[in-house]
């Protein structure tokens, strides 16, 4: 009957909070979507397709010999060919990166990220070659040493810290910041000649430091800006350091005495970000007044101006020859500009920021996705971004295709925008309410007949001096732009009927709405008369609802990452789905009712099945919050828009009506499971009664264990790896039973059935990288377990290092098979004791693992 979607974000842009309250339509989605022929760059495994490059999330800098340009994305690294402007890799494997830096040679680069981790990247295969481990927050700056031994990186545990390339080990040099608890470091660069290193903090100062022998030496504080210091670069002679500020200046520095030499004054906000051209003649300064601004070094004169329409977000970097320079801005294009002529020669497009909603056309053939800049229009055949909507002044918190597919809808911070979807001209806007000034609209709904547009609207205008506002529904006339009803009324802030979202009745007779405190409320369109209310009974700040297809059931999702089924009538909570680690932010029932989807804060989309309460399914891609998640009518596909700046869409199937003549609930707890599965496979070879002998014949065989597997495989999704599964099966596990199939030719559909699900747990229980764990316990005293997961078959070897680099102990693990090392008993095992046998003493060692090509170094800690 009533579909309901909603969501509220809370942005943090440096010291201020924007609560964008947002809404997920619902879709139409053709059959042809799943065999869409799309050629992704690192694609998530069971994803069908990836809309949209990711955010761009750091820095851009250019390869040594300039035919390489990096871009720090909210997905990866993407790698683009600088005369083609063609894609050429994306380097995924960690989570937003902050920053990018190529070697020396130009074969590898480092990456800094949200997880924590600076690593190395080989930069025509992509794959990882060593990981940093040690900081303990966002790292937001990587250098190379221009030797191309030393690894320089800071973040936001505030800690400057300096490791070896060749060994993976950190260095003894570490600097932290003693400034504040929130003063991270977000600039580290080495000078030319490499004895020299710049660093910068949230502060009005900046750091230079001597280097010698990996250690520093002479840290002297540089002073003399109003504001913090946003961005360093040393001059190619490495004499000279620039700095740019929030004071709106530019000011040059003498390396050797500290002392200020230049200053560059014209900026109208704050400077992003500097450097020097590679003859240092020339200083280039991008700024959020929306300029790139070149000086001469010499006499302090700006000599040109580029202008952008969009605001500057990243750091710009020139090219080796001088020639050009590259900037990411806000509305996710990459500009190259000609330095001599400044004007604008190319731009690489098909970056997005965060996605907030996304919704299918009627005929399915394109998806429109909003970020606050805008909507973007993709092709569903090829993924290929068809136009963008822009006009818009302010944020864009909701987007709504009308039942016709020829108009978009579009709620934001300065009212509700109309574009033509054809043309991607704004057709209509209404800017002015009842209440009075503009006013912000947070969801928005169309009426099945496309006469009428129904949104939530926040107004402070008449109320702001009283402490008032006006949060409530206003129906609007699409024609006119007259309004047609309203429903709701000023609320004191922080009361309890604050709305969030809008949908219409498929007969469009009726309104529902929801906010945080009120779980919904039904509107007659007619008469504007509440029909039903319903509060919450508790503190559950809910962040999301969703109306089951029969009307029956309410979803809500909450900030503790709880989700809860009600009675859409009586208001009695019915069921609770735990699973997410954070807030849920997006929820969408199936077209049948029977299973809902979940978007959480955890960077997760989970199915539930609403009759048990199980977690069906988990999708694992997005590398941030996810915003929107929809189911398509014929419940095949979910699409999910997230704060990484991307659209992925997910197959899904139901499970088929397949009944079997056999109990395959083996442990009888009324549900058939990966341990039935487990259980059966504990007990072959036994023979007599016992429930594990499922098809009868006296003996627990392959055969048993293929029926369960064959009822399991009644969801044609790949099965999820819960840590249950982790803990019980292995892949050599599954190897071993498919082998036993084979041998056995099974010919019948339902053996077919258990053979296809077991070949798709041996694919989730295989990794698709080589990777390091980090050993648990950590600290521990006097034994630890260190994980791994092999992507291939290997000899296994771990090192184990004193603080100094002695070698205390070496592991000789043999050969392995790929598959997951984590539990304790395949997980590598130390009992703190050396070579000769001896209990080593506490503090910190390094764990070097090498299997085939591969190489990691994590640390760990013995406390006694």
């Amino acid at each position: 009957m009533i579909f309901l979607k909603n969501k509220n974000r809370i942005i943090l842009i440096r010291t201020s909070f924007i609560l964008l309250l947002l809404t997920v339509s619902l879709f139409t989605l053709l059959p042809h979507i799943a065999t869409a022929d799309i050629t992704e760059w690192g694609l998530p495994e069971g994803a069908m397709m990836r809309l949209g490059k990711g955010a761009i999330s750091g820095n851009i800098a250019y390869s040594p010999d300039g035919t390489r340009l990096a871009v720090s994305s909210s997905i990866g690294i993407w790698i683009y060919d600088t005369q083609s402007l063609q894609e050429l890799n994306l380097i995924s494997g960690h989570a937003r990166v902050n920053c990018v830096s190529f070697s020396p040679d130009g074969q590898t680069i480092a990456s800094g990220s949200n997880d924590a981790t600076v690593r190395l990247w080989d930069v025509e295969t992509g794959i990882e070659k060593r990981r940093f481990i040690g900081h303990t927050g966002n790292v937001f700056s990587v250098s190379f040493s221009p030797d191309g031994k030393t690894i320089a990186s800071g973040g936001l545990d505030g800690v400057f810290r300096l490791w070896d390339i060749e060994t993976g080990i950190e260095k003894p040099t570490c600097w932290r910041s003693s400034e504040g608890a929130f003063d991270w470091v977000d600039n580290v660069s080495f000078s030319p000649d490499g004895k020299t290193i710049a660093m910068s903090t949230e502060h009005r100062f900046f750091h230079l430091s001597d280097v010698e022998n990996g250690r520093l030496r002479r840290i002297r504080r540089i002073i003399g800006h109003t504001d913090r210091v946003a961005s360093l670069s040393f001059s190619p002679d490495g004499k000279t350091v620039v700095s740019g500020s929030d004071d709106q200046t530019v000011r040059l520095w003498d390396v050797e005495t500290g002392t200020e030499k230049q200053r560059f004054i014209g900026h109208t906000a704050y400077v992003l970000s500097v450097s020097f051209s590679p003859d240092g003649k020339t200083v280039a300064s991008a700024a959020r007044d929306g300029t790139i601004r070149l000086w001469d070094v010499q006499t302090g004169i700006e000599k040109q101006r580029l202008k952008d329409h969009s605001i500057f977000r990243n750091r710009m970097s020139f090219s080796p020859d001088g020639k050009t320079i590259a900037n990411g801005s806000w509305d996710g294009i990459v500009r190259l500009w000609d330095v001599q002529t400044s004007i604008e020669r190319q731009s690489l497009i098909g970056h997005t920021n965060s996605i907030y909603n996304v919704s299918f056309s009627p005929d399915g053939n394109t998806i429109a996705g909003n970020d606050w800049d805008g909507v973007y229009l993709w092709d569903v055949q090829t993924g290929i971004e068809k136009q963008r909507l822009i006009g818009n002044r302010h944020l864009v918190n909701s987007v709504s295709f009308s039942p016709d597919g020829n108009t978009i809808a579009g709620g934001g911070s300065d009212g509700v925008y109309f574009w033509d979807v054809q043309t991607g001209v704004i057709k209509q806007r209404f800017t002015e309410s009842f209440t009075g000034g503009q006013f912000s609209v947070d969801s928005l709904s169309f009426s099945p007949d496309g006469n009428s547009i129904a949104g939530v609207v926040t107004n402070h205008g008449p109320f702001v001096g009283l402490g008032r506002s006006y949060s409530g529904i206003v129906l609007w006339d699409i024609e006119t732009g007259t309004e047609k009803q309203v429903f709701g009324g000023p609320i004191v802030f922080g009361g309890p009927t604050v709305l969030l979202s809008v949908s219409f009745s498929p007969d469009g007779k009726t309104i529902a709405s929801g906010g945080p405190d009120v779980i919904f409320n039904l509107w007659d369109v007619e008469t504007g008369v509440a029909l039903m209310w319903s509060y919450t009974k508790d503190a559950i700040s809910v962040d999301s609802l969703s109306i089951s297809p029969d009307a029956k059931t309410i979803a809500s999702g909450d900030w503790h990452g709880t989700v809860r089924l009600w009675d859409a009538w009586t208001g009695v909570e019915k069921r609770r789905f735990i699973g997410h680690t954070d807030w849920v932010v997006s929820l969408s029932f199936s077209p049948d009712g029977k299973t809902l989807a979940s978007g959480g804060r955890d960077g997760t989309v989970r199915t539930w099945d609403v009759e048990t309460g199980i977690e069906k399914q988990r999708l694992i891609g997005h590398t941030g919050q996810v915003n929107s998640v929809s189911f398509s009518p014929d419940g095949q596909t979910i699409a999910s828009g997230s704060e990484d700046g991307t659209v992925l869409l997910w197959r899904v199937t139901q499970k088929d009506d397949v009944t079997f003549p056999f109990n395959v609930d083996v442990n009888g707890d009324g549900t058939v499971n990966i341990q039935d599965l487990v259980l059966v496979a504990a007990k072959l070879g036994q023979t007599g009664i016992s429930s594990a002998d499922v098809n009868g014949d006296g003996v627990v065989n392959i055969q048993d264990l293929v029926l369960i597997a064959a009822a399991l495989g009644t969801d044609a999704t790949a099965p999820s790896l819960n840590p249950q599964t982790l803990d019980t099966l292995t892949a050599a596990d599954i190897r071993k039973w498919l082998s036993a199939t084979q041998q056995l030719n099974l010919k019948d559909v339902t053996s077919h059935r258990g053979v296809l699900f077991l070949q798709q747990l041996l694919v989730a229980l295989t990794p698709k990288k080589t990777a390091l764990l980090t050993n648990y316990p950590n600290p521990f005293n006097p034994e630890t377990w260190i994980p791994y997961h092999l992507s291939k078959d290997a000899d296994v070897t771990l090192h184990i290092y004193g603080m100094n680099g002695t070698l205390v102990r070496t592991l000789t693990l043999g050969h392995q098979a790929a598959g997951m090392y984590q539990n304790r008993s395949g997980a590598a095992y130390w009992d703190g004791k050396n070579e000769i046998g001896e209990s080593v003493t506490s503090g910190i060692y390094f764990y070097t693992l090498s299997a085939g090509d591969f190489t990691a170094t994590r640390k760990m800690l013995i406390l006694k």
